[in-house]
C-alpha cells in the first residue's frame, strides 16, 4: 500500500520530496491547495485531477510538470504520498474513502462531509488503514485569528466571556454553483461555506460547545440555501460565542469583538491572503500575510485603546506542518476529531433554527 511504501522512504531519506495529487481545481483547488502545495518545500504538486476543459488547460500552463487528469481514478495506480480532495462537498466522502481504500494519506477540504456521522465513518476508516486524514481549516492561520488566539491564550484580555466573529459579505445576487443548492447532500449555504471556519475558530480557542442556538434564512431571491444566519454557542467553560455569516451584509460589522474581564480586541477586515492568491502571489513572496498598521485592530478599554499589531498571516503553515506529519514527526495540523466536533455543531444549528429551540450537545 502506498502507506508503507511512503514509510519506507521517509524512513530512507527525506530528500525525495512527497508526490501530491489533488482532485478538484475551481476556487479551492486552484486558488488555495495548489499553489500553497507547489511552494511547500517537501511537496511536489505530481497530478491535478479536472473533468473541466478550461480548468484543465490553466492547470497545464501554471503546473507545467504536474500531470493533468480528467478523473480521480488515475490517481490511485500512481504510488503518491498524498491526494487533496478540494472537489464539490457531495463529493468529499466517496472520494476520501477511494483515496484510504487505495492506501493513500487524505487532506479534505472543510467541511469534511455532509454529517457527523459520515465525517466519523471516514476517520474511522483512515484509522483502521493506519493512515492520516486531516481537514484544510486554512483559516486558523488568519493573521487576526493568530492574533486573537495569542490575546486570549496570553491572558491580556483576562477571562473571555464573549466572543464575536463575523464573515459577512455583500453579494445580493446569486452566484450559481453548489454551495447555493438546498440539498443538504451540497453542505451548501453559508452555515456551512463560511460557519465551518467560524465554528472551528471558536472551538479551537475556547473548548466544546454544550449548547446551540441559531437562526437560519434565506434572502435572496431564487436563493435554496441559508445566505444570513446566526450561531450561539455556549462553552462547557461558560465563554459564549456569538457567529454570524451572511452573504447580504451591506455593512460590515467587526471581523472580531473579544470581550474580557481586564481588555477587549476589536478588529476589522477579513485576513489578506485569500486576495493575495487569488491575484496570483503565493508565501514566497516578500511580504506574504503582513497587515498594514492602519488595519490593526484596537486592544484594551473603552477608556483606553491602542492599536495591536495583527501577526502575520501563514496559510504555508498548514502544509508545512502536513509534510512534517507524513513523515511521522508531528501530529496532523488539523485533526479529523476536530472537523467531526464541529459538525456535530453544525448540525445542531441546523436543528435549533429548525425547531426554534436551544439545543444540548
Amino acid at each position: 500500500m502506498a502507506a508503507n511504501r511512503t514509510e519506507t522512504n521517509h524512513t530512507e531519506t527525506d530528500a525525495a520530496p512527497l508526490r501530491v495529487g489533488l482532485i478538484g481545481y475551481g476556487v479551492a483547488g486552484a486558488v488555495f491547495h495548489a499553489p500553497l502545495i507547489a511552494n511547500t518545500p517537501g511537496l511536489h504538486l505530481e497530478a491535478v485531477v479536472t473533468s473541466n476543459p478550461e480548468r484543465r488547460d490553466q492547470a497545464a500552463a501554471r503546473y507545467p510538470e504536474a500531470r493533468i487528469l480528467a478523473d480521480a481514478a488515475e490517481l490511485w495506480p500512481l504510488g503518491l504520498d498524498l491526494v487533496v480532495v478540494a472537489s464539490p462537498n457531495r463529493t468529499h466522502v466517496p472520494l476520501a474513502t477511494a483515496a484510504l481504500d487505495a492506501g493513500v494519506p487524505v487532506v479534505v477540504d472543510k467541511p469534511l462531509a455532509a454529517t457527523a456521522a459520515e465525517g466519523r465513518a471516514l476517520a474511522e476508516l483512515a484509522e483502521a488503514r493506519g493512515l492520516l486524514l486531516s481537514v484544510f481549516q486554512n483559516r486558523r492561520w488568519d493573521g487576526d485569528f493568530r492574533t486573537v488566539s495569542e490575546l486570549v491564550r496570553s491572558g491580556r484580555l483576562g477571562t473571555v466571556h464573549h466572543f464575536e466573529s463575523r464573515f459577512e459579505r455583500w453579494r445580493p445576487n446569486l452566484k450559481g454553483g453548489w454551495r447555493e443548492l438546498g440539498d443538504p447532500a451540497e453542505a451548501g449555504g453559508v452555515l456551512y461555506d463560511l460557519g465551518s471556519h467560524l465554528v472551528d475558530q471558536a472551538l479551537t480557542l475556547f473548548g466544546p460547545a454544550v449548547r446551540v442556538y441559531a437562526e437560519l434564512d434565506i434572502r435572496r431571491r431564487g436563493a435554496q440555501a441559508d445566505d444570513d444566519s446566526f450561531v450561539a454557542l455556549t462553552h462547557a467553560d461558560g465563554t459564549r460565542s456569538h457567529l454570524w455569516m451572511s452573504a447580504v451584509a451591506a455593512d460590515l460589522g467587526p471581523r472580531f469583538r473579544v470581550l474580557g474581564s481586564e481588555a477587549s480586541y476589536v478588529g476589522y477586515g477579513l485576513d489578506g491572503q485569500e486576495d493575495a492568491l487569488r491575484a496570483g502571489r503565493t508565501p514566497a513572496d516578500e511580504g506574504w500575510g503582513e497587515t498594514p498598521p492602519e488595519r490593526y485592530g484596537r486592544l484594551g478599554t473603552v477608556d483606553d485603546s491602542v492599536a495591536h499589531p495583527t501577526l502575520p498571516g501563514a496559510y504555508q503553515e498548514y502544509y508545512a506542518r502536513l509534510a512534517e506529519a507524513l513523515h511521522g514527526r508531528a501530529p496532523a495540523p488539523v485533526a479529523a476529531r476536530d472537523a467531526i466536533n464541529a459538525l456535530t455543531v453544525l448540525e445542531a444549528a441546523r436543528l435549533s433554527a429548525a425547531e426554534g429551540r436551544t439545543v444540548a450537545l
